[in-house]
């Protein structure tokens, strides 16, 4: 299976690679972001690439890949819902519509996030925007499309968050995952986890196209 990763630098991208590179059914990882993710192993190709709305000059070498795993994402915390709904929603769509055209047999996964607002209504600014976004996602014409939706997220194998916050958080109390993870199975999940829950679910499908902390659980569990 050949997969392309965008947002391999962030907690969950680093988890999903981490698992493609370990698995022997994953032949190819491209990445394509904006810095070079330093890392040589021969699976993994990358492509720098600047403007993420607009990925016209790519399309020649994002033809012929199987799966895409869209790890890209930012906090909303301080963010107005313009500039916030351009990175998650205008950033997504930018991408995915040449991927859905150029490979139609390609499953796509989208990280979104526990409590998206598939209604696009609510007051929660941040679960309306990803709500849009996963709607837009599954209208296009991709075999298969899932929307992954992950509570809380335990990084692995050193892995560690963009987000400053969450690594304090994880400081304080990153101790208690493996409590929280027998405690509320639907609500926790590690990047280990979550990677190859990913790779299983473009592979062989999975049961739901809206994928909850649970599900995750189920499809990617040691």
């Amino acid at each position: 299976m050949k997969v392309i990763l965008f947002g391999a630098s962030g907690m969950v991208g680093q988890g999903v690679l981490k698992e493609c590179l370990k698995d022997p059914g994953v032949t190819e990882v491209l990445s394509i972001g904006r810095g070079s993710l330093g890392i040589a192993d021969p699976k993994v190709k990358e492509i720098l690439h600047k403007d993420f709305t607009d990925f016209s000059t790519l399309e020649p070498q994002m033809k012929g890949y199987d799966a895409c795993f869209f790890c890209l994402g930012i906090s909303s915390a301080g963010m107005a819902e313009q500039d916030y709904r351009h990175i998650t929603y205008d950033f997504t769509l930018a991408a995915a519509a040449p991927l859905a055209r150029l490979n139609p047999l390609m499953t796509f996964i989208f990280v979104s996030g526990a409590g998206t607002d598939s209604t696009e209504k609510g007051r929660v600014m941040w679960a309306r925007v990803k709500g849009a976004t996963e709607n837009a996602l599954l209208r296009l014409p991709f075999k298969a499309a899932y929307m992954f939706r992950p509570g809380a997220i335990q990084p692995m194998d050193g892995i560690k968050s963009k987000t400053m916050i969450y690594n304090i958080l994880l400081v304080l109390l990153g101790w208690l995952f493996p409590l929280l993870r027998k405690l509320f199975p639907r609500h926790v999940t590690t990047t280990r986890i979550l990677g190859r829950a990913m790779i299983k679910a473009a592979r062989d499908g999975a049961p739901v196209k809206w994928v909850e902390s649970w599900d995750i659980n189920t499809l990617g569990w040691e």
